[in-house]
């Protein structure tokens, strides 16, 4: 039996490999099975959690679309949309947040970390938002939501909210419960200066990513400049516990190669550093250089990229709306 699978990417704009390898290869892989009902949804309302620019989000948001499609997500097979142009969304937030219990939300973990020390100064959105991904999540019936390590707990509290929905109003699994997808290996792609720190935009040099973006050149430069360790290659999986970067562009190889890390290893033992890396830049330019041109493409088509959020978000309305309205049975509006 197919599964019905949601999952959302917020439009921060300059994605980059990890987003890739940690989350849109495996959107693109469940999007190919045709057992499958995929939903792709752009999170421009979880992006104001904190200040935006709007011009910016505009942009970022268009980015998003352009690389799902670039990497391989078909709009006429699966739903691509942005959040805000559903409006069953934020009603759904607001119901689902009366449901949702203050001692729960008080537990997630990456409020605190995003917050930092000054959480008073922190939006009530960025505090309540694991209730808007519920919402996100619930509206469409999901069976299954691909997630990394930091949002398994949001999926939880998702869980616990459709059970608790489902409990008040005396309603037999109403609210689908979603199961988690978790990607066991290379769900967590680190810095290429920093082995121990993930891969982000946030990160202050450019040369700790390869953005979906970058051309052959700067792929090129970027991996030679990579943080290696003066040792040769590792022989073993165990050595890798104490070698963070090499583990790191070992993982990078192998995820593209949709290899396993052990065979990665038997690959390149007693191999030197420089010949590892000219092959993983020559699999990197491989893999990444036609999603790049693919989406420097598609941003000079901006009507296309309108068109296919316009469509998804039609389709998407019509799944979400009936759900809201079903749901405003229920509490007796």
């Amino acid at each position: 039996m197919g599964k019905k699978i949601f999952s959302g990417v917020q439009p921060t704009g300059n994605l980059h490999l990890g987003n890739y390898l940690g989350a849109i290869k495996n959107f693109v892989d469940l999007s190919n099975d045709v057992d499958n009902d995929c939903i792709f949804c752009v999170v421009d309302l979880h992006a104001i959690t904190v200040k935006q620019d709007p011009k910016e989000l505009k942009n970022n948001i268009r980015e998003t679309v352009a690389t799902f499609i670039a990497s391989g997500i078909d709009p006429k097979k699966s739903i691509i949309f942005n959040q805000s142009g559903v409006a069953a969304h934020s009603e759904g937030a607001w119901i689902l947040s009366c449901v949702a219990r203050m001692g729960w939300l008080n537990r997630m973990t990456q409020f605190k970390e995003k917050a930092g020390k000054d959480k008073e100064k922190a939006s009530v959105g960025l505090y309540s938002y694991p209730v808007l991904m519920a919402a996100d999540i619930l509206l469409y019936d999901a069976t299954h939501v691909p997630v990394g390590d930091d949002q398994k707990q949001h999926l939880e509290l998702c869980r616990d909210i459709a059970q608790k929905f489902n409990n008040d109003f005396d309603q037999d699994n109403f609210l689908q419960v979603p199961e988690p997808l978790i990607q066991k290996e290379f769900s967590r792609i680190m810095s290429l200066k920093d082995g121990s720190k993930k891969m982000s935009k946030s990160e202050l040099s450019d040369l700790s990513r390869i953005n979906l973006t970058d051309d052959r050149d700067a792929i090129v430069n970027k991996i030679k400049k990579a943080k290696t360790d003066p040792l040769p290659m590792p022989s073993s999986v165990e050595e890798l516990n104490e070698r963070l970067e090499a583990r790191n562009l070992l993982g990078i190889y192998s995820s593209l190669n949709n290899s396993t890390l052990q065979n990665t290893v038997e690959i390149f033992s007693g191999k030197n550093f420089s010949e590892f890396k000219n092959q993983l830049t020559d699999l990197l330019v491989k893999k990444i250089e036609p999603i790049s041109l693919e989406i420097k493409k598609l941003l000079n088509d901006q009507p296309y990229l309108d068109k296919i959020l316009l469509e998804g978000v039609e389709k998407a309305n019509s799944i979400a709306s009936k759900k809201i309205d079903r749901i405003k049975e229920i509490l007796g509006f």
